[in-house]
């Protein structure tokens, strides 16, 4: 194995391994701690972090309005409280090593208030901010008005050269580093763009090559690029390591954390990753932020892929095609299908899939009742936890509207990230992960169910394996 000489990242020398942030309560305050006291960079997840009452125990989220604005306002409350305790932790836990970062996605709801409310409570205990799911223009700025560094999450060279060109080029004194996110093998939400194909991976080599390309013409070879996604044995990367076409090179893990002593995830949650084989973790688009995104399939995406399939285009009026009614809803008012759609409807209401929810894409879909209500509740309760929500139609604009219907065919993420992040099923939860996390199984460091500390976990790393 190649030497890992340290980097300067964030004003400090440390080991070129940074956590991944994992959003909701997942990567906190003790891991990211604990990965910077072993001498890398700790990231604490800005994204609905946990915070705590005068006894220590955790407050869960549980929102009071009525006012779908004001629970956003509660929203941003808990977030920012959760951060600043979060970040507090980090720094106790730290003890002077390494860097911490905190995680924030763009398009969560509120994250320009809820990372200027943590930057500035938390003063001086916070080192880089770390920000992708979209474009963040403006994360620059807010960086630089504290004083810290901002770390880019891309998936091209492109979109760097488009963030660089509208606005980072303003404050490049402050650009810590650049997040390569494979958006074929990271786990959480990836960075697809509509040229690229879901099905066809390319590697990653070229891509980072084309982003150290784009950066040199700005004068940025000296900036760290660091590769997120796919990453588990340090040896199969060791041609990355001081290779000149890529200049300098950090690696980022994110789910090889969420299996160790520190990581607050369930045991279940815990015990499952150990029996993961390889295709268990799948690109799907179910997610409300519109964002394909790479989760452990479970009965909650099977559900949701079955719901999906259990879809017909419908007319409101008939036409030479869509001829057939098809009486729907409690005043059995007509919609109108195919004469091929009308009869796998019939078949689906009379599988108990009796009710039929309207999608903004002009189709219909059929559920059971339990389902129906199931979703017209959680898109009542929403919470506003993104700027834009497919799921309930929700938008951090004047109007708290994307203008659109609700989509049936996804699900409330604020729900099922809280629960399955504080001991909830895994089953029917959203179980975010990297694709490589079959190796969990396969890697000799974990048998016989063995969990280690971070510490050891970051000593595995740079031994190779």
């Amino acid at each position: 194995m190649k030497a890992l000489n340290p980097l300067v990242i964030s004003g400090a020398e440390v080991l070129p391994l940074v956590e991944g942030g994992k959003g909701v309560a997942v990567s906190n305050g003790l891991t990211a701690g604990a990965w910077a006291r072993a001498g890398g960079v700790g990231t604490l997840s800005a994204v609905n972090p946990d915070s705590y009452d005068e006894n220590g125990k955790i407050i869960r989220q549980v929102y009071h309005s009525t006012v779908r604005r004001e629970r956003f306002n509660e929203l941003v409350a808990y977030a920012i409280s959760g951060g600043i305790a979060q970040a507090r932790i980090a720094h106790e836990t730290a003890a002077g090593n390494g860097r911490i970062h905190i995680n924030v996605l763009w398009e969560a709801g509120g994250t320009e208030q809820v990372l200027n409310g943590i930057l500035e409570g938390a003063k001086g205990l916070v080192h880089g901010v770390t920000c992708g799911a979209g474009m963040p223009y403006k994360v620059a700025e807010i960086a630089a008005g504290y004083g810290v560094q901002y770390y880019p999450i891309v998936s091209s060279g492109r979109a760097f050269n488009a963030l660089w060109r509208r606005a980072y080029k303003n404050y490049p004194e402050f650009l810590g580093g650049v997040v390569y996110e494979d958006p074929w093998l990271a786990g959480g939400h990836n960075g697809l763009s509509n040229s690229e194909d879901p099905q066809t991976p390319e590697a990653p080599f070229a891509r980072v090559v084309e982003l150290r390309r784009v950066m040199r013409q700005y004068g940025l070879d000296h900036v760290p690029i660091v590769m997120a996604g796919g990453v588990w044995f340090l040896r199969d990367w060791a041609d990355w390591i001081d290779n000149p076409e890529l200049g300098p090179i950090a690696f980022q893990y994110g789910t090889r954390p969420l299996l160790t002593r520190e990581s607050p995830i369930s045991e279940a949650w815990k015990k499952r990753l150990l029996t993961l084989k390889e295709g268990d973790v799948y690109l799907n688009k179910f997610s409300p932020t519109g964002f394909y995104s790479s989760a452990v399939r479970n009965h909650l995406l099977d559900e949701l892929d079955r719901r999906s399939s259990r879809q017909a285009p419908y007319a409101a009026k008939p036409n030479d095609s869509q001829s057939e009614a098809l009486p729907v809803g409690a005043r059995g008012r007509p919609i109108y299908l195919t004469a091929a759609d009308k009869a796998r409807a019939e078949n689906w209401i009379a599988e108990g899939h009796s009710e039929a929810m309207k999608t903004p894409d002009g189709t219909v879909i059929f559920v059971s009742l339990d389902a129906a209500r199931e979703i017209l509740k959680d898109q009542a309760d929403c919470m506003g936890c993104l700027s834009q929500c497919r799921f309930s139609n929700w938008a951090d604009n004047a109007e708290g509207t994307t203008g659109k219907r609700a989509d049936p065919r996804s699900f409330c993420i604020q729900k099922t990230l809280q629960d399955i992040a504080h001991g909830g099923d895994i089953e029917n939860n959203l179980m975010f992960a990297g694709h490589n996390a079959y190796m969990f199984g396969k890697d000799p460091f974990y048998e016989n169910g063995f969990i280690p500390t971070v510490k050891q976990l970051v000593e595995r790393i740079t031994s190779g394996d």
